[in-house]
């Protein structure tokens, strides 16, 4: 694998030992396993698909957990290889302690995940292939230009005349004139099924009627051709953020620290960022908050009925993975700031150890208000006013034309934070001029057809408050059913929240309801607040939840179980994990695999035990010209918030920017404005009488 020179390989490795039973896999213990896999398979020829940390079970880590000097659990690693000639998976795991691998078994009838690998060679595979030229030719485009063809290779979805019989790849084709041109203005129409383990074209899907190469200039985003067009805006003046007494938070190996908050930092493959263990100090009583969260999966299903676009739906964490497809952050651009780093390490497909140098970018921002109040009384002098900053986690990863950056956000009032930012560039398909395209798609630049699509992905939290024995509840917003005019209710104002505790899997399976502004708790029923009587809890806020609009029964709504509803809660098991099931790749949803498999008939207990909500959010996406030839970023976001969980605003020790007490105010010789905690912030055009008027944050 090569990803310019930002991911460097590592034949051999120094020894790194790791601190903490979940910390993600080093290169040398990569090298270790891969020579026990490799001995274990003596004779066979095998590539690598995966090779990652398997997590010690809650019953083994929870005891080290309380007791980190005793010795690490056992240091084990899960597998996937593919033998060469035979269609299917051996999966195994080994311990790296014991330096010997446990077992294996073959895997039928399922695919195993692609690789980056997997798709740089499909490209190759296509521009040689003589009956892909002729489509080309047929396109408008001479067979000495296959140098300027390309595609982006995707999971097939599934489609039913090879099942999983073999590993497949479709190829949605493009042209450049240029190697420096976006090729998304110039799709071509037809579609090479690859086989990626042969590297042969298996079949051409070919649409009836024929839609030529376009002939319009490439509509480009690179510099060149800005400045060609209308050239940069010289009007942005530069934003330095600095940090002069250094950072907020304290990293002992992949464990942070920050404003009372604890958690481990992992990372695989699969899920990309993984935070465990979180815990929150309130004065000296460390309380346990979650255990595990990920985003576990996402689903990109893309609304054009027309053959073969039901295949378009990528599910882009099964099928390719957060981490596999993660980038190299660059400082100063992806992050800005005082920025703290972790590597990410995998393993290609001959084994070697390969590094994602800077896949993980941590570092604080300003975060605005947290708190003020001013009295009107005295016009506003007697005034408190606090600002917040806030700790961010995140990553980006490229899934062929779209990028999904993952921000994990920590607030100092306890509240935790996840937004997705969508940006990259729409999949698009070619359309004649005037083609009429039904409303399942937008015209974003001529003869460029970008289809209605979903970005819908799932959240998966261990939830531990105040312990694991922890229930999930509904909360709506409701009128009082009493009527107008009704002793308790005589002038028909009264609502109030209508809370209903899940007590089975199936009760669980619930969907946002705006005109409820609809949320859920996550609680400890054992553990109640001393003054609101209620039980400790943290809320999930999340209101960017669109239903998955395939219609029941439809080949996404089979494959993707896990979005039929926006919140469902099972009981938890180790290393259930992927709610769209263990492998993706070519699922016919028949069964639903996953979260559909978990829940069975609907009756296990969810109520006052250790269980695993996991909710769907996202977005759909209805393209327009501004989404190209590159999009601004979009932004997703919800809220893990504290609720009854403290006895007051947990923030209160955080040091004000200014205080102004009334007692203070009427002995102030003045009512200048000034901040206790910032000593660079400045007017814009220099001193004016705005200086001693309303409009600030201070008074002295």
């Amino acid at each position: 694998m090569e990803r310019l020179n930002m991911i460097s390989s590592h034949a051999t490795a120094g020894a790194t030992a790791p601190q903490h039973p979940l910390d993600p896999l080093s290169p040398s213990e990569i090298t270790a396993a891969v020579a026990l896999i490799k001995a274990y398979f003596s004779g066979k020829t095998i590539s690598f698909n995966t090779v990652t940390l398997k997590e010690p079970p809650k019953a083994v880590l929870k005891p080290w957990l309380a007791n980190p000097s005793s010795p690490l659990p056992n240091r084990e690693v899960f597998f996937t290889v593919l033998e060469a000639g035979k269609n299917g998976i051996h999966e195994g795991s080994l311990s790296l302690t014991d330096k010997k691998v446990y077992g294996s078994k073959f895997v039928t009838g399922f695919q195993p995940i692609l690789t980056v690998e997997d798709l740089q060679s499909t490209e190759d595979v296509v521009r040689a292939d003589p009956r892909v030229i002729e489509q080309c030719v047929l396109s408008g485009i001479p067979k000495e230009d296959m140098h300027k063809v390309y595609c982006d290779p995707w999971t097939i979805g599934y489609d039913e005349r090879w099942g999983t019989d073999r590993r497949l790849q479709q190829a949605l084709m493009y042209y450049r004139s240029d190697e420096d041109d976006s090729q998304y203005s110039h799709p071509l129409d037809f579609c090479p099924i690859v086989d990626t383990e042969t590297k042969e074209i298996v079949f051409i899907d070919i649409p009836p009627v024929r839609r030529p190469l376009s002939k319009v200039k490439h509509s480009n985003f690179n510099p060149k051709d800005i400045m060609a067009t209308t050239g940069y805006r010289d009007t942005i003046k530069p934003i330095n953020v600095t940090q002069p007494e250094g950072v907020s938070f304290k990293m002992t190996g992949n464990i942070m620290e920050w404003q009372n908050f604890k958690f481990h930092i992992g990372f695989n493959y699969r899920e990309g960022i993984v935070l465990s263990d979180i815990s929150y100090n309130e004065h000296g009583t460390v309380r346990p908050i979650f255990y595990r969260m990920s985003l576990a999966e996402m689903v990109v299903p893309y609304g054009a009925p027309d053959f073969p676009h039901q295949r378009k739906h990528a599910f882009d964490l099964g099928e390719y993975g957060a981490g596999y497809m993660t980038n190299p952050l660059a400082l100063g651009c992806d992050c800005k700031g005082v920025i703290h780093y972790l590597d990410a390490h995998f393993a290609d497909r001959k084994g070697d150890s390969i590094t994602v140098k800077n896949a993980v970018c941590i570092h604080e921002e300003d975060d605005g208000v947290l708190f003020k109040h001013s009295d009107f009384r005295d016009g506003f002098a007697t005034s408190i006013v606090t600002r917040s900053v806030k700790l961010i986690i995140s990553q980006i990863f490229t899934a062929a034309n779209y990028e999904y950056m993952v921000y994990w956000i920590f607030h100092l009032d306890g509240t935790i934070q996840l937004e997705v930012k969508l940006t990259g560039i729409l999949n698009t398909y070619v359309m004649t001029p005037g083609e009429d395209i039904g409303g399942y798609g937008t015209q974003v630049y001529p003869n460029v057809n970008a289809h209605n699509h979903q970005h819908l992905f799932s959240l998966r939290i261990n939830p531990n408050i105040d312990g694991e024995e922890n229930s999930v509840a509904m909360v709506d917003a409701v009128q009082s059913e009493l009527p107008v005019g009704h002793p308790g209710n005589k002038y028909g104002n009264a609502f109030l929240p209508k809370r209903t505790v899940f007590k089975t899997i199936s009760d669980s399976q619930t969907s946002y309801k705006g005109e409820f502004s609809r949320s859920w708790d996550m609680c400890n029923p054992k553990k109640l607040h001393p003054f609101s009587g209620k039980p400790a809890s943290y809320k999930l806020v999340s209101k960017e939840c669109p239903p998955l609009l395939p219609k029941e029964g439809s080949l996404v709504w089979k494959r993707a179980g896990f979005a039929r509803h926006h919140v469902q809660v099972v009981p938890y098991k180790d290393y259930q994990l992927y709610p769209a099931g263990e492998y993706v790749p070519q699922t016919s949803g028949e069964p639903s695999r996953g979260l559909p498999e978990w829940i069975g008939d609907g009756t296990a207990n969810v109520e006052n035990t250790d269980v695993v909500l996991y909710h769907t959010f996202g977005i759909t996406h209805f393209p327009a010209p501004e989404d190209f030839p590159v999009m601004p970023a979009e932004p997703v976001s919800l809220l893990l918030r504290p609720r009854n969980f403290f006895k007051q605003n947990p923030a209160l020790d955080v040091p004000p920017s200014y205080v102004q007490t009334t007692s203070g105010a009427k002995k102030a010789a003045n009512k200048e404005i000034t901040s206790l905690t910032d000593k660079t912030s400045r007017l814009a055009f220099g001193a004016t009488s705005a200086t001693t008027t309303g409009g600030s944050c201070c008074r002295k």
